[in-house]
């Protein structure tokens, strides 16, 4: 089968190798961990807590949620005491407020009923069942599942994507799922189907995890309506647009969402987690990251209760290199993800993974001046001008960023890596990006 792709993009090392053929470990709250739960998970209003200092809580009990739309509830991933509730740091590096709950080593576990088959026949049910397990987007975004799978009337969906790339380099959780527990995560594609009836399913998996393509075919034999994509290695084909484009050479608008062409986008462990709940009633209170980089004693994918501190989950999973320490950690991969200090963060919904690097790897050339050659322009999936975004970015001319689509940047960092003379492209764009004077 033809592999198919995006217009531009780069082509970094994937470092996959690392942790690829690790199989999944899980990893438990030991009793006295402390585990954190930032209220603030999801894009949207943060939730408020249901619960107070010094209430016990078992696993699987709603601790917080939203009357808001664009909210998604949090679950008690651990039975404990809740010892406070305050500020905290997320993987992104911000302050937000957290939920604080001290293990009591019983794991101690609400009991949990899915969908029955009739109810798994009804959209509505599904939705809610989606709503109520507090799913959002664990690819990074943390859009609201229920949300996403509302689209307004006007847009007729037609094809349901299965987002199989895991285009950043060293992640490989997505492909360790696809691999172990391909047939969840077909079930999950499956109820995603059962809301948009007129829809077809392609999963759309990189030519780089051939043994990812041949189990998600496996697992979908027989299936009218799903069919697997190869797709060609390169970054960022993971992208929404991106992904998008290469199945149905259809372009989102600027400004716009996948709905108006049709089009609904959901990641693998999303689709998993969608099916654990609807078949199983589970809430999503665990998910896997990668550990991988440099200065990672054991790299590997790792099944952690949501919550636990990445300092716990590093130990857990053999620490760091002491011959070869950490010089720089990023929540995330290399390209999207955010650099941290502070390893008392903890595992969120969409935190995908930790990469450490030693003093080699995190070494960064030093900023040149712009040769105007054009790379960054040429790499841009976006079809962006970085250099001139970057430098209204850099002059604080937010008017001028916005009038030349710096809105429209999706952050992937491919002006970066393309560019000779080493400039923060895509830093400064990012800064303007979320500036709190920016006039959208």
């Amino acid at each position: 089968m033809l592999a198919v792709t995006f217009k531009r993009g780069v082509h970094p090392p994937d470092h996959k190798e690392m942790a690829a053929d690790v199989p999944i470990q899980k990893l438990e709250a030991k009793e006295g961990m402390e585990l954190i739960f930032p209220l603030s998970q999801h894009i949207g209003p943060p939730c408020a807590p249901l619960v107070n200092v010094g209430d016990e809580v078992v696993i699987g009990q709603k601790i917080a949620d939203s009357q808001a739309r664009l909210t998604s509830p949090i679950f008690a991933s651990i039975s404990g005491k809740v010892t406070a509730i305050g500020p905290a740091a997320a993987p992104n590096g911000a302050q937000v407020q957290a939920i604080f709950i001290t293990a009591d080593g019983k794991n101690t576990t609400l009991p949990f009923t899915g969908l029955s088959a009739q109810e798994q026949a009804s959209p509505q049910k599904i939705l809610e069942a989606v709503h109520q397990a507090g799913i959002v987007g664990m690819g990074g975004a943390g859009f609201p599942a229920q949300v996403k799978f509302s689209p307004p009337p006007t847009d007729t969906i037609d094809t349901v994507i299965l987002n199989g790339a895991e285009c950043e380099p060293y992640l490989t959780c997505d492909y360790r799922l696809m691999l172990e527990d391909p047939r969840t995560i077909i079930k999950g594609l499956e109820c995603m189907l059962q809301l948009f009836p007129a829809a077809k399913g392609i999963i759309g998996i990189e030519c780089n995890k051939p043994k990812a393509i041949e189990s998600m075919m496996k697992a979908c034999e027989g299936m009218q309506r799903i069919t697997v994509q190869p797709l060609q290695t390169k970054y960022p084909q993971g992208g929404e647009k991106q992904l998008i484009y290469a199945l149905t050479k259809r372009e989102v608008p600027s400004g716009g969402l996948p709905s108006n062409v049709g089009c609904i986008v959901s990641n693998a462990a999303t689709a998993r987690a969608i099916g654990i709940a609807v078949a199983q009633g589970t809430p999503l209170i665990r998910r896997v990251v990668t550990l991988s980089g440099s200065a990672m004693n054991h790299c590997g994918n790792y099944d952690v209760p949501l919550g636990m501190k990445l300092s716990d989950v590093v130990e857990l999973a053999g620490g760091f290199s002491e011959t070869d320490p950490p010089k720089k950690l990023i929540s995330g991969g290399p390209m999207m993800g955010n650099a941290i200090f502070d390893l008392s963060a903890p595992v969120t919904k969409a935190c995908s993974g930790l990469v450490a690097f030693n003093e080699a790897d995190a070494a960064l050339p030093a900023e040149q001046n712009c040769i105007r050659c054009g790379k960054c322009i040429e790499a841009c999936p976006m079809g962006l001008m970085p250099t001139t975004l970057s430098k209204l970015a850099r002059k604080g001319d937010l008017e001028g960023f916005v009038a030349n689509h710096g809105l429209d940047c999706i952050e992937c960092g491919c002006c970066s890596f393309a560019c000779p003379a080493k400039r923060y492209l895509a830093q400064s764009i990012r800064a303007a990006k979320h500036s709190p004077h920016l006039k959208r």
